[in-house]
């Protein structure tokens, strides 16, 4: 079929749809990119070309300002002080290297003459960042059109999901997915690495916030670099390495855009309240606000220090010396996931009396998605009393526990972080009833028959328990 008519039977085209059509036409992901953009626009495959490159002019003259003269409220002059230096500036990779100085300096010009914005302006640093570096390093234009194409489509689907703030959705999450799809395809990629490459990049810009508040001087530099370094590092990740990615693109970006305003709801009154002390503002402005209102918020930075002082110190108590801060090493990927239910069902064991029947594992929601991992990891703990270490009894003690005969009853329980082991013997019912912490380590709630025998067995076994 051509390959017009099988975009049309789909349009308008999601990124999924963009992959699929791209898999069974044989083609790039920009082929078919541009092919819906010429149905679109009614325009030429070389006008669609000409276009993309229109929409970068004024973010590339942006990048000029920042490069020379620009000054940022945020970031100064970074722009010219990098572009001033000789030899490479930040990476010993010619490409990489402009591309981050020319992103860092993106942003400090749109803070001088404003840039034209997609999901906001923070991704269109990024974006017009790798499409200058491209120009400088010596590709083709009709290939940097192309790049521009992939950039644009990737981008203009995080533009709709943006509705709020958060740069999950602008800088750092919109310009990490872009900039691995066009790394993807200068690297000879398929259009299945595009999808893969997206996906790895988006997964940890899930959630994230504008910590800067768009006011913090020099945090938004990490935002919008990451996303050069993340998107590069996911594309070669796809295109260099069979590593499995089983996340359709479409899921995770729908993911994403419903955490969107769940985050900026939940997380950015925090991220506000612990930076607002931090907000750069102009004596202009300030002058026209009420000496009550200054007052008030001056008492409030004040209790925010104090607070952010009172949570580090905690921090510090808690952490032990540097020459016994690593835990026990923790096989199947997760010292959260496995190590620290492991540990309780590990707790279980000692605490029990007599020959095991049964053991029922009661997992909150996030930790019974992930049983795969972790039930061998309770098991093995509760029936042997492996440490979360042991990986040869971590892949053979399915195949055992069944041999016994042992009955496993796995539950999901809708209490947060909980996991509860509870071991049945001929003398009767142990339960370790826990709350899960990062690092192998557990909040210890109670235990039956005794919890302070339960205690005294962690501490004999160097499982770390941690105030709730």
């Amino acid at each position: 079929m051509e390959l017009k008519a099988m975009i049309n039977e789909k349009m308008p085209l999601t990124l999924g749809d963009i992959v699929e059509v791209a898999g069974k036409a044989d083609v790039r992901f920009v082929d078919v990119v541009l092919a819906e953009a010429e149905i679109q626009t009614g325009k030429s495959r070389e006008e669609v070309l000409q276009d993309v490159l229109k929409e970068f002019e004024h973010n590339l003259q942006a990048i000029e300002v920042g490069l020379t003269t620009g000054s940022s409220l945020l970031l100064g002059t970074a722009g010219s002080e990098l572009n001033n230096m000789e030899g490479f500036r930040l990476f010993q990779d010619e490409f990489i290297d402009k591309a981050l100085v020319y992103t860092i300096a993106a942003q400090v010009g749109n803070h001088g003459v404003g840039l034209n914005p997609c999901a906001g302006t923070g991704d269109s640093c990024p974006y017009t960042g790798f499409i200058k570096a491209m120009l400088e390093t010596g590709y083709e234009k009709s290939k940097v059109a192309e790049i521009a194409a992939i950039i644009l489509k990737v981008g203009a689907m995080f533009r709709v999901g943006k509705t709020t703030t958060g740069c999950n959705m602008e800088g750092f999450g919109a310009g990490s997915a872009a900039i691995a799809a066009a790394t993807v395809e200068l690297c000879g990629g398929s259009a299945k690495d595009a999808e893969r490459a997206m996906v790895i990049a988006i997964s940890p810009t899930i959630g994230v916030p504008c910590t800067p508040r768009v006011m913090v001087p020099a945090l938004c530099a990490t935002h919008i670099g990451g996303a050069i370094l993340n998107g590069v590092l996911s594309a070669k990740l796809a295109v260099k390495t069979s590593i499995e990615v089983n996340v359709p693109i479409d899921v995770m970006l729908a993911m994403a855009t419903e955490i969107h305003p769940i985050s900026a709801k939940a997380l950015v009154p925090t991220v506000v309240e612990f930076m607002q002390p931090f907000f750069k503002t102009k004596e202009p402005v300030e002058r026209l606000i009420a000496q009550e209102i200054k007052d008030e918020e001056k008492a409030h930075i004040e209790q925010t220090l104090v607070k952010a002082k009172e949570v580090a110190k905690k921090l510090a108590k808690g952490a032990k010396p540097i020459t016994n801060t690593l835990g026990e090493a923790v096989v199947g990927g997760s010292s959260q996931a496995v190590g620290s239910p492991t540990n309780t069902g590990r707790i279980a064991h000692f605490l029990a009396k007599g020959k095991i029947n049964k053991v029922k594992i009661e997992l909150y929601p996030e930790l019974f998605a992930r049983r795969g991992i972790n039930v061998p990891g309770v098991l093995m703990g509760a029936v042997y009393g492996s440490s979360t270490a042991d990986g040869k009894m971590y892949k053979e003690v399915m195949e055992l526990v069944e041999k016994e005969g042992i009955e496993v009853e796995i539950v999901k329980v809708d209490e947060y972080q909980v996991q509860r082991v509870t071991i049945v013997t001929e003398a009767g019912a142990f339960t370790v009833d826990a709350l899960n912490r990062g690092g192998g380590r557990l909040v210890l709630r109670d235990a039956t028959p005794s919890r302070q025998e339960a205690v005294d067995i962690a501490n004999k076994l160097g499982i770390v328990l941690v105030e709730a």
